[in-house]
């Protein structure tokens, strides 16, 4: 079954590996429901055996860009092109579940909602053996409050409506926390959350992740996600003030601090 109204979006730069593009791009299309296009944008030059993989996947729109601009510019250069209501988001080297599409689509119309997530199966190198499920808010005033500290979606399984992120104006260049500000600002138009409790994606953890954290990029981008939350009005400037240094704080633990961290927020 065709859901003329759905579009896959997913960007890919040259460190993914060519297995697990294939893994995400197969799990596209073992879909119940299958969506009217899947867009891929190459973020800079791939190497061969990135490319032999998408070459050899029927039915993908792509856009290459001529440098790897990063996140952000890779996302809105796909975003400009859906046709569609709904856009999905899919991550090169996560795999989305047979039923997530199907489960997703019912969900958010029947609840009328404009941003709809799921939780998440986490695992490190076996997709089949997951380790821990990542659960955030379900409901809409959870899901507000909670965005507040931290992103209130999980980006691997979101779904939204099309107009409503580009009545925000899209995706914006914050470091690693694209999708966090672009949560924020859907949250301050006054458009309508809900995460399913049921995990739809199988999500890829890596140590690489926890070293991003404590990048200076990643330090900058927080100024402008306390911002947004600001101007959002969504937090204080005092309450701002206080996540920037918690967040930051949090970023600069030892790994296994930080471990320990990662799974009391996100694992209950």
């Amino acid at each position: 079954m065709r859901d003329t109204e759905l579009t896959v979006l997913l960007t890919v730069y040259h460190a993914i590996a060519p297995s697990q593009l294939r893994d995400a791009l197969d799990s596209v299309r073992a879909q119940t429901v299958h969506p009217a296009e899947v867009i891929v944008v190459e973020d800079g030059p791939l190497p061969d055996a990135l490319r032999e993989v998408l070459d050899s996947t029927a039915g993908l729109r792509r856009f290459a860009l001529p440098h790897n601009l990063g996140a952000a510019a890779a996302s809105q250069r796909g975003f400009d092109e859906v046709r569609t209501s709904w856009v999905a988001r899919q991550d090169a080297d996560d795999i989305s579940l047979p039923e997530r599409f199907e489960r997703q689509l019912d969900a958010a119309r029947t609840l009328g909602v404009d941003v709809l997530g799921s939780a998440m199966l986490e695992f490190d190198t076996d997709p089949e053996h997951p380790k821990a499920v990542r659960a955030l808010p379900t409901d809409h005033e959870d899901i507000a409050r909670y965005a507040r500290i931290n992103n209130p979606v999980n980006n691997p399984s979101l779904l939204a409506r099309t107009d409503a992120i580009r009545a925000v104006g899209g995706y914006r260049h914050v470091p690693y926390q694209e999708d966090y500000d672009l949560m924020i600002r859907l949250l301050g138009a006054g458009y309508r959350f809900h995460n399913l409790p049921e995990p739809l994606v199988k999500f890829r953890v890596t140590q690489a992740q926890f070293s991003r954290r404590k990048s200076r990029e990643l330090t900058a981008s927080e100024r402008t996600i306390q911002r947004t939350l600001v101007d959002a009005g969504m937090v204080s400037r005092p309450r701002a003030v206080a996540n920037y240094l918690i967040r930051n704080t949090y970023r600069r633990l030892p790994a296994a601090a930080m471990n320990a961290a990662y799974r009391r927020i996100f694992h209950g």
